[in-house]
Formats: structure tokens, sequence, C-alpha cells
């Protein structure tokens, strides 16, 4: 019994290892690298010891001068510096890094001497404002070509430190005359200069076709008082400073029948809005900028305004002194690009029918595809 059984034993253990002999030999386990587990930075936290990025002095940024030179109306005329001044006070907001400064002529022998000033100042851009500075800039960007201009108003000089600017006016005085033709009662609607050269002129000659084209279209006879684009004759104050020359001017153009005037004469037509208050009659078209805004406590008498956005030129200019993209070119506004417009006066204008607007907003893409003149032919 003992001895089959130890020779049962010795057979399972014969069978046993024969079996692990033809076995597969078993998979090692991985060895796993120290760098295969990542370490999460956060698990043991390091105290800096530089100074945090908050605290590290900001490199200051230097500011660029902007520096205007107003016509003899002054900064705050409401009209035509005003609007460049705007330009310099929407960069400041714009881009941080902007001073604005300004100096005023009192007069014409006052051009060179305030352009030369800011020369002396080191100023990075000298913003000249009307066509009246023209030869003082243009002797002074010669004398000094490392010196930034960009002149209001004036775009036919060619000098690479200079940035000139003109303005298609007429497509928006267009706009107004065929809005003022709209709205005359009396059949008569007036114009005057305070001095006549091209970049004023636009301003009646667009406004005198947009009387004529509403005329074409509607078989109406609205008279312009005050220009006559065929012939280049008007009403011409001689000046951009006297309210008592609008003054005389507003009650010589209602007296003969005008109920709706544009002035095209800076702060001289102040004096035919103080005109219109006195005899609560009526209602004028204002140039440059929103002329209901500039005179709130009148501005039952603004029908409407004449766009001319120096401001968007201005702040643009600066824009490219900025970011060294300045270069002497001439930058052209139009309705398309929001240069000029037409905004209605901020009471007078909910008078204006919606059919009206209508019809003077589609007036735009044919002035746009030059369908539409606004300019006689062959004059500028």
């Amino acid at each position: 019994m003992t001895r089959k059984l130890f020779t049962l034993v010795a057979i399972v253990l014969v069978a046993s290892m024969a079996l692990a002999a033809c076995a597969p030999a078993a998979t090692p386990a991985p060895v796993v690298e120290p760098t295969a587990v990542p370490v999460e930075p956060t698990a043991v936290p390091v105290e800096p010891t530089a100074v945090p990025p908050t605290e590290v002095p900001a490199t200051e940024v230097p500011k660029i001068k902007a520096c205007q030179v107003t016509d003899t109306g002054g900064i705050d005329d409401k009209s035509f510096n005003a609007t460049a001044w705007k330009g310099v006070t929407d960069a400041i907001a714009k881009y941080g890094n902007v001073e604005g400064k300004y100096l005023e002529s009192q007069q014409q022998a006052d051009y060179e001497v305030n352009l030369n000033a800011f020369i002396a100042e080191k100023c990075d851009v000298i913003i000249p404002v009307g066509f009246l500075l023209a030869d003082a800039t243009t002797a002074a960007a010669t004398a000094n070509p490392d010196q930034k201009y960009a002149i209001i108003d004036v775009d036919y000089l060619a000098f690479p430190n200079l940035r000139g600017s003109g303005f298609a006016i007429d497509q928006a005085t267009f706009l107004n005359g065929y809005l003022a033709a709209a709205m005359t009662k009396t059949g008569k609607v007036g114009t005057y200069v305070g001095i006549a050269f091209p970049a004023t002129t636009k301003f009646m000659d667009g406004f005198a076709l947009g009387v004529e084209y509403y005329n074409t279209k509607k078989g109406t006879n609205v008279q312009v008082l005050g220009w006559d684009y065929k012939t280049r004759k008007g009403l011409e104050v001689g000046n951009f400073e006297s309210t008592d020359d609008g003054r005389k001017m507003g009650e010589q153009l209602m007296d003969e029948g005008a109920d709706i005037i544009m002035p095209v004469a800076g702060p001289v037509g102040a004096g035919t809005l103080a005109v219109m208050e006195e005899r609560d009659f009526g209602m004028l078209i204002g140039v440059d900028n929103d002329w209901s805004l500039a005179n709130p406590d009148k501005a039952k008498y603004i029908l409407s305004s004449a766009m001319k956005n120096m401001d968007v030129f201005v702040t643009e200019t600066i824009g490219m002194v900025i970011d060294g993209t300045f270069k002497g070119e001439n930058w052209i506004g139009n309705l398309e690009n929001g240069g000029v417009g037409l905004t209605y006066g901020s009471e007078l204008g909910a008078t204006v029918s919606a059919e009206l607007k209508a019809e003077i907003e589609a007036l735009i893409p044919m002035i746009l595809s030059g369908e539409i003149k606004t300019l006689p032919e062959g004059v500028y």
C-alpha cells in the first residue's frame, strides 16, 4: 500500500515538471522609470523669489505731442477749428499716449509765428487748420523736412512730411440742398460765404445743385439766393469772424424771401442764427459740425448740418504717427468713408418726413457712382 502511494506521488511530480517545461515563459512586469510618473507643477508650491510681474515697473510709453494751429476763427468757433480739435481729443481718448496742444491765430500774420513755435517745441505732428494756412505750411514743411504736418482742407500739396486732406463736401451739401428745396415754404433758400475759394465754394455749388436736382425731379421752381454756380458769383462777407456780418447777411436774405439759409462762414453764421431767433422765423443749415448740438438753445431753428468730419482725419493721422505709418499723401473724405454727411437737427429733424429722409438716403449711392453730379462740370 505504501509502495503504491509513493509510486503515484512520483508520477504526479514528474507530470507537473513536464507541463511546466512546456508552458510559455511568463511576461516580465514592466519596469517603470521614475520619470514616467508626471509631477504636477502645483504639487510642491515654490515661493517666487523674483518680483511678481504685476510689480515690475512698466516701461513708460512716450507721449505723442499733437499740436494744432487754428485759423482766425479760434479754437471755440463751433465749426472748423473746434471739429479739428475734437480729432485731437478723440485721439487722446483712443490711444492714451497723446498730448494735445493748440495755438490760436488772431490774424494771418500769426500763422507762421505759431507754426515756428510748435517746431521749436518739437511737436510730433503739427496740424494747421484751413486753406488760409497753406502758404505758411508749405514754407514750414519745406524748411523742416523732418517735421510731420497734417493740414486741414488742403489736398494739393505734395511733400513726404505733409499729409493733406480734402473733403467732398459738395456731396453733403447736395443732400442738404435737396432737403431745403423740399422743406421751404416760401420757395426761396439762401447761402453766403465768408471768403470764397475752392474749399468753400464747393459747399455752395453742391447746395445749389441739390436744389436744382429737386426742381428737376419734382417740377418745382425753388430759387437759390446768394450763389450762382454758373456765373461763380454770390454773397461774400470777407471774413470768418464777424457775427455782425452774419446778421446783415441773414437779414438781407430773409428780407428777400429766403426761409432756409446755409452760411458757409464759420462763426459768422451765428449772426444769422441770432436773427432767426429774434424774428422767430426761418431755418438754418449748419456746416462743418452739428449746429443743433453746438447751439442747443437755438436748436428749434436748425434744420440740418452738412458735416465735414475733419476729426476723423486728425484722429487717423495721429494714429499713423504713433504706429509709424505716417506718410505724405492726400486723404479725401466723402459719403462712403464718413468724411462728410448730412445730420438732421436735434429738434427740427423730427419734422422731416420718413418719406423725404428715404428719398435723400436713396441719393447717396447715385452720388457715389457718379450718376448724380454734385459739382459743376469743368470748374474744379
